[in-house]
């Protein structure tokens, strides 16, 4: 042991260590657990440790969010931020502040619109036209999937017409048929996230700016519990914001990172990190729409949002296919966006038909969202060694919507930790924040009643128990980048990475999980965040 570090042995009322065992004390040196047990065995082993007790009902491994997007939070802030404001005038009175701060020209960009506030249909070309003509403004909706634009800024992203829309993408359209100023999916993602030399339209500000606003929202979800993420959409702008943020020793939580499939190259190397605090887990991509947007892609037709009887399909099967195999062959891990079952059909076979990796293990491909999934598709999964990535709490934030698009036929089907669970699979725990709260406890209690704010008991046989959907938020978060050999348990050789809550969740009403305070927070035996 290097005896420049601390000795320390944590006590607490409760130590749910999430191995089987619930030791009444842990030791832990430099960021590892170096032993577990008695009171009376750790004082015989470290007889020279100092000793906190943890004020709390229970302690539990820290929570592990394996999608999320912490680094569009921490840019929404950066620029004009809409995620608390409320009615169009607000959104003008925002947007005209940046606009006179700005020099001639300048994009303006908001993020985080939600319509819910603003009003459906408000915000669109003419209403951002009549904010200004000479400055491009892009709006970009709290989803991550849209944004809608002014005519300077269709003009400088090239869209004239609905026909520019490239495929996977759509350009709406008024009644004249004139462009609206609302870009669905590819035809937003394309500008947003253009790849390799070539330039975004979203200006990013100064570094400085990013790193305080990131310290900011890595606090926020320390508050939460949070030990641990995996940042789902990241380029070189997101990389650098880690990278800077680790350099002045003010990145908090752990890091995974998911570089977007356009800044992939297999030529280079992933920019170095540090291991188990910033690294990058893979390379994502996306196959379909959104879950709650109603866009994904299905088997069975439904209502959707595109006011056709089926989603979207983001990339062509050749294109699509093509990147998979790029990226396996570099050994590379693969994270594809796929909510509907026709989707995941396609990204199954995707994998099902690439060559074993050069090392002979399992790359650990992931699916991200995972939402309709069916027997057949989840015993495929198994046989592929794939780690689904379902969002926790949808069901309790998006109960309504589900059954609008989906129907009730449908309910079991999505977001079934239970069936993942059962077919032997290591399941990860989601958020996709800030599109929805973070808030794990929130994410536990919903896969453990399925009941909707409203109330509602959405797909009842999906329901587990709640040492199961601990698992998933921990453990199972672990696998999806991994690094189940060091996170997600509180054993000898794990990383001293945990969470002290003011009740025990396994022993309370379930509908009372969501309002369990966290009151303290701890990354490698050093507390991060306390009540």
């Amino acid at each position: 042991m290097d005896q420049g570090q601390p000795l320390l042995v944590f006590t607490a009322q409760r130590i749910l260590a999430m191995d089987g065992t619930e030791p009444e004390a842990l030791a832990v040196h430099g960021e590892q657990i170096v032993g577990s047990g008695s009171s009376a065995e750790m004082e015989a082993r470290f007889p020279r440790a100092e000793w906190i007790d943890l004020e709390g009902a229970v302690v539990v491994p820290g929570f592990n969010d394996a999608h999320c997007h912490p680094s569009q939070a921490a840019l929404a802030r950066v620029r004009v931020d809409l995620t608390a404001v409320s009615g169009p005038d607000a959104v003008r009175e925002a947007l005209l502040e940046r606009l006179l701060a700005s020099r001639p020209g300048d994009w303006i960009v908001a993020q985080a619109l939600d319509e819910r506030r603003v009003g459906a249909g408000v915000v669109d070309r003419s209403f951002l036209d009549r904010v200004s003509r000479d400055h491009p403004i892009v709006v970009v909706h709290y989803s991550l999937h849209r944004a809608v634009a002014n005519t300077r800024a269709l003009e400088r992203m090239g869209y004239r017409e609905a026909g520019d829309a490239p495929p996977g993408g759509e350009l709406l359209t008024d009644g004249s048929g004139a462009l609206n100023g609302w870009l669905i999916e590819r035809a937003w993602l394309d500008p947003w996230l253009p790849g390799l030399d070539r330039e975004a339209v979203l200006p990013t500000g100064q570094i400085e700016a990013q790193v305080a606003a990131l310290e900011e929202v890595n606090q926020e979800l320390h508050a939460l519990g949070i030990t641990s993420y995996c940042d789902a959409i990241v380029t070189p702008v997101e990389q650098r914001m880690y990278a800077s943020a680790l350099a002045q020793g003010r990145l908090s939580p752990r890091v995974s990172m998911l570089l977007w499939h356009t800044y992939f190259d297999e030529t280079s190397a992933f920019p170095p990190g540090e291991r188990h605090r910033l690294q990058t887990a893979g390379v994502k991509m996306m196959l379909d729409g959104a879950l709650s947007g109603g866009t994904c892609l299905c088997q069975t037709p439904y209502p959707s949002a595109t006011g056709k009887d089926n989603g979207l399909q983001i990339l062509s099967d050749d294109e699509f296919v093509a990147t998979v195999r790029r990226v396996h062959a570099a050994g590379r891990r693969v994270a594809v966006h796929a909510n509907g079952d026709r989707a995941i059909g396609k990204v199954l076979d995707a994998f099902a038909s690439l060559p074993p990796s050069q090392d002979g293990h399992p790359v650990g491909h992931r699916i991200e969202h995972c939402s309709i999934v069916d027997d057949e598709l989840i015993q495929r999964m198994r046989v592929l060694e794939v780690i689904p990535v379902p969002f926790g709490a949808f069901v309790h934030f998006h109960g309504e919507e589900i059954l609008a698009y989906y129907g009730n036929e449908q309910q079991n089907s999505i977001c079934a930790h239970r069936s993942l669970l059962d077919g032997g699979l290591a399941v990860a725990g989601s958020s996709d924040y800030p599109l929805v709260p973070a808030d794990p406890l929130t994410a536990v209690q919903s896969m453990v009643t399925r009941r909707t704010e409203d109330g509602r008991v959405l797909g009842p046989e999906q329901r587990i128990p709640v040492e199961a959907a601990l698992q998933v938020y921990t453990s199972g978060s672990a696998h999806a980048t991994g690094e189940a050999d060091v996170k997600g348990r509180l054993s000898p050789g794990q990383l001293a990475d945990f969470v002290v809550l003011d009740r025990d969740i396994t022993r309370i009403d379930p509908q009372d999980i969501g309002t369990t305070a966290v009151r303290s927070t701890w990354v490698g035996g050093r507390c991060v965040w306390r009540s």
